[in-house]
């Protein structure tokens, strides 16, 4: 059983590291965004004007963090970490250096053969089936995800023909126990997809009181008597991928001009 506390924790976030010669007085954008795929992360280094301003850094691995320029506009880009822990420690330290809104996005696995490779899933709920977020918010089956900006991304997938599906995630951390009764139970109980991060980013936003918003590409199908990978590895269908990261930015040009 995890025991959940209001008290603000021991260790404190006090952000990102910088390597010899970057600045640590940097001021950042206020709008981040953040990518699950290495090779959209890449993408988008090579593409755009990029700075390097610091880096994640844990036991294992570092990942560098930028400040990219699209449509004039400067936004923090850094490529996600992969588990609930390591994506609120992400938000954590990004928010503690200043950013305050971010984008985080990246595919899921859907749960209804319906919902086409590649298209697009707004999360409005998410099933807690994780560990991380029960140390953010109090217990609950369910948390609200997205609660601002929907109107907003909904307009610009419209603007770029994309086809989109809204439901509840199902938020696991553990992909080799989705399971046929959890993938029935959770599908009869209103979810569409299922993903590692979605109910953790909504309890760090939360308690932290950022802004935020989080969707997903449609990846591998789970709605099948065998898996199907679909477009699931990385470089596969990635023209269509690199479109889901322009509406991203898209939706970081729009954040940038709120309040």
């Amino acid at each position: 059983m995890i025991k959940f506390s209001e008290e603000e924790g021991f260790i404190k976030a006090h952000g990102f590291k910088h390597r010899e010669g970057q600045d640590k007085n940097i001021k950042l954008p206020s709008v981040a965004v953040g990518v699950f795929s290495r090779h959209l992360f890449d993408d988008v280094i090579e593409k755009y004007s990029a700075l390097e301003v610091g880096y994640f850094s844990c036991a294992n691995m570092e990942r560098n963090i930028y400040i990219i320029k699209y449509k004039d506009i400067e936004i923090v880009f850094f490529m996600a970490g992969v588990s609930g822990p390591l994506i609120a420690g992400d938000i954590e330290e990004l928010y503690s250096a200043g950013v305050q809104k971010v984008i985080i996005f990246g595919n899921c696995g859907v749960l209804d053969s319906k919902i086409e490779d590649c298209s697009i899933i707004i999360p409005t709920k998410g099933f807690r089936d994780e560990g991380t977020s029960y140390h953010y918010v109090s217990p609950s089956e369910t948390i609200e995800i997205n609660p601002d900006y929907k109107e907003d991304f909904i307009k610009i997938l419209n603007e770029y023909n994309f086809d989109y599906t809204e439901g509840f995630t199902w938020t696991t951390d553990a992909f080799y126990r989705e399971t046929n009764d959890k993938i029935k139970y959770f599908k009869d109980n209103g979810a569409v997809c299922v993903e590692m991060k979605g109910t953790v980013i909504a309890s760090v936003c939360q308690r932290l009181n950022m802004k935020y918003f989080t969707f997903y590409y449609a990846g591998d199908n789970l709605d099948s008597t065998v898996w199907d990978k679909r477009s699931i590895d990385g470089p596969t269908n990635i023209d269509k991928k690199k479109e889901v990261l322009l509406i991203a930015l898209e939706l970081a040009v729009v954040l940038n001009n709120y309040e």
